[in-house]
């Protein structure tokens, strides 16, 4: 297994990146290119404590890199050198079986759907993270790749987030439910009421386990394993998350250096607050894979550390074997709907 690491992507590139991936080849054996400017990334593996490369780590050079500032849309035509547009080129041709990118979310989604492609018949790619839901994590589709969505979008996100939930993340007949303001099956906007009977009869054919309607409150509960909406309401959803986990946390930490009692119970704690930092800290997943496309495309956290790297390794692996693609193919004739 080979993965494509976009070495110059995010803010703390390439230092972060390529400590993260050499990381993860150390922990897992997984051969790795690093795409970037050769002599930074050269000088990022000596700060590893690294003469050369190691066996199965090779460097692929690119002059160019996709700034924050760049249009997102066109980003990776006009620098048709960059970490970027290499990165995804190779992953087309066959010379990588995943891609890590930690750089800016549009031109990666624009990069993959133009130069890597979605598998045909999938309308659109979608945004779909793991987000942390009590007594587990579930699959938030679509988080952000598509603001304006219609009833066959959504029916094709249902399909994609629960064959990542059962392939990726191994939940046997993964639970899908439709965001929306209420349970009910009137509730909700028009998208809303044309997608509910859709998603109804794919659970009634036994392509999907739709158990209806879903309120965010009761989605974070651990109500759902697959939250299927629109990239618009999605992202509200996820930017939500991550400031509520945000406050909290500085909440707790406030509370529990408040006096002499609480800083004792905070150490007898410790553990407990380490692994509650750790279930909000996105980190853990590692990056959030762009589902639809033909080939894995994982997107890392643009602030990632080397931790958040390594982990975005491993996921893209999983992915890689997990056999995902393969049932997105042999189903994609269920997850259109007629033509009128």
């Amino acid at each position: 297994m080979k993965v494509i690491v976009d070495a110059m992507g995010g803010d703390n590139a390439p230092g972060e990146i390529v400590k993260g991936a050499l990381n993860a080849h150390r922990a897992y054996g997984t051969e790795l290119v690093l795409v970037g400017r050769a002599a930074e990334v050269l000088r990022a593996v000596e700060a590893c404590g690294e003469t050369t490369l190691p066996s199965g780590v090779e460097l692929r050079d690119a002059a160019e890199v996709v700034e924050i500032a760049d249009d997102p849309a066109t980003a990776f035509k006009k620098k048709k050198n960059s970490s970027l547009t290499v990165g995804l080129t190779m992953l087309r041709d066959g010379l990588g079986d995943a891609f890590v990118s930690a750089g800016s979310t549009g031109a990666l989604l624009s990069g993959a759907t133009l130069v890597v492609k979605r598998v045909r018949g999938v309308r659109r790619a979608a945004l779909c993270p793991q987000i942390p839901v009590l007594g587990g994590r579930a699959v938030l589709c679509d988080a952000g790749a598509n603001a304006e969505c219609t009833p066959e979008y959504l029916l094709q996100f249902a399909f994609l987030g629960s064959f990542y939930a059962n392939r990726v993340m191994g939940i046997e007949r993964p639970r899908v439910a439709l965001l929306n303001i209420g349970a009910e099956s009137e509730k909700g906007d028009t998208l809303r009421h044309e997608t509910y009977p859709v998603l109804e009869q794919a659970g009634k054919d036994g392509r999907i386990r739709f158990i209806g309607n879903i309120e965010a409150s009761d989605a974070m509960l651990g109500g759902a394993d697959v939250i299927v909406t629109d990239g618009f309401s999605g992202n509200i959803m996820l930017k939500s998350l991550e400031g509520t986990a945000k406050f909290m946390s500085r909440e707790l930490k406030g509370m529990f250096l408040s006096g002499a009692k609480t800083k004792l119970a905070a150490l007898l704690m410790k553990e407990q607050m380490a692994a509650f930092k750790a279930m909000l800290d996105p980190g853990e997943v590692g990056g959030t894979p762009f589902l639809g496309i033909t080939k894995p495309v994982i997107k890392a956290h643009g602030g990632s550390d080397a931790k958040a790297i390594q982990n975005a390794v491993r996921q893209a692996e999983a992915f890689a074997k997990s056999g995902f693609i393969a049932d997105v193919e042999a189903n994609i004739d269920a997850m259109k709907l007629p033509t009128v």
